[in-house]
C-alpha cells in the first residue's frame, strides 16, 4: 500500500527514466573504457570480474551515488511541494511509513540501476574475457555487496532531504558529501566505511574475515539514521 502511493506521488516525475538513464550511463562506463583501450586490460593476469572492477567501479560508483542522492531529493521534493506533507498529515497514515515507503522505491531504484551495470559487467567480461568469463555467482555477490554498502548513503541522504523543504540544500549536501567520501582511502576501512565513502569499496578488494564486518556496520547505519528519522519525526509532531 505505501510502495503503490509513494509510487502514485512520483508519476510524471521523471522519477524513474532518471534511474534508467543514469543506469546506463554508469554500465557504459566498462564498455567504452574496455572498446578504447582493450589491450591495457585483457595483458592483465587474474579473474574478469575484479579487474573490470578495478579500472571502472570509482566512476561506476560515483554516478550511482550521485542518482541516489538525485533521486532522494526529488522523491521529498514532491513531499513538499505545495505543502503536501501537511495534507499527508491529515491521512490515517504514520509519518514513519512514508519514510519507509520512499526507501523502499529508493532501494528497488538502486537495485535497477545496479542491474544494469551488473549486465553490462557481464557483457563486457564475454566480450573481452571469453576464456575467464565471470560466474553469475561472482557477479551476484560482488553487486550485492555494492547495494548493501549503498543502504547508509540511501538512509542518511533521505534523512537529509526529510529535514530539508528546499530541495536545493539537500541536493548540495548529497553532492558535497558524494566528492568526500571519495577522497577516503581503502586503507582507513572504519573510515571508508562510512556513508558516502562505502559504496567504493569492492568485495574483491576487502579480506574475506572483514566482509562480513562491512555488511553488519553498513546494516547498522541504515538502521541508525532511520531510528533518528523516526526521533525528528516525533518531534516535529510537536511543533506542526
Amino acid at each position: 500500500m505505501i510502495l503503490f502511493l509513494e509510487q502514485k506521488k512520483l508519476h510524471r516525475t521523471g522519477y524513474l527514466p532518471i534511474f534508467l538513464a543514469g543506469g546506463i550511463l554508469a554500465a557504459i562506463v566498462p564498455l567504452v573504457n574496455m572498446a578504447v583501450r582493450p589491450d591495457s586490460f585483457t595483458g592483465l593476469s587474474g579473474r574478469a570480474f575484479p579487474i573490470l572492477m578495478d579500472a571502472n567501479w570509482g566512476m561506476m560508483a560515483q554516478l550511482t551515488i550521485l542518482l541516489a542522492v538525485c533521486g532522494c531529493c526529488l522523491i521529498y521534493h514532491t513531499e513538499y511541494a505545495d505543502k503536501g506533507d501537511l495534507k499527508m498529515n491529515t491521512l490515517p497514515i504514520r509519518q514513519f511509513s512514508l519514510f519507509f515507503g520512499k526507501f523502499g522505491i529508493s532501494l528497488l531504484s538502486v537495485t535497477l540501476a545496479l542491474l544494469i551495470q551488473g549486465a553490462a559487467l557481464a557483457l563486457a567480461c564475454f566480450h573481452w574475457f571469453p576464456d575467464r568469463c565471470v560466474s553469475l555467482k561472482e557477479l551476484i555477490q560482488g553487486m550485492g555487496f555494492e547495494l548493501i554498502l549503498l543502504l547508509p548513503t540511501l538512509t542518511l541522504m533521505l534523512f537529509a532531504a526529510s529535514l530539508c523543504q528546499n530541495m536545493w540544500i539537500s541536493l548540495g549536501i548529497g553532492v558535497i558529501l558524494t566528492f568526500a567520501g571519495s577522497m577516503i582511502h581503502d586503507e582507513q576501512l572504519l573510515l571508508s566505511l562510512l556513508p558516502f565513502a562505502a559504496p567504493y569499496r569492492m568485495l574483491h578488494a576487502i579480506p574475506p574475515e572483514k566482509a562480513n564486518l562491512c555488511l553488519t556496520f553498513c546494516a547498522a547505519q541504515a538502521f541508525l539514521f532511520g531510528a533518528m528519522e523516526l526521533i525528528y519525526l516525533r518531534i516535529r509532531r510537536n511543533f506542526v
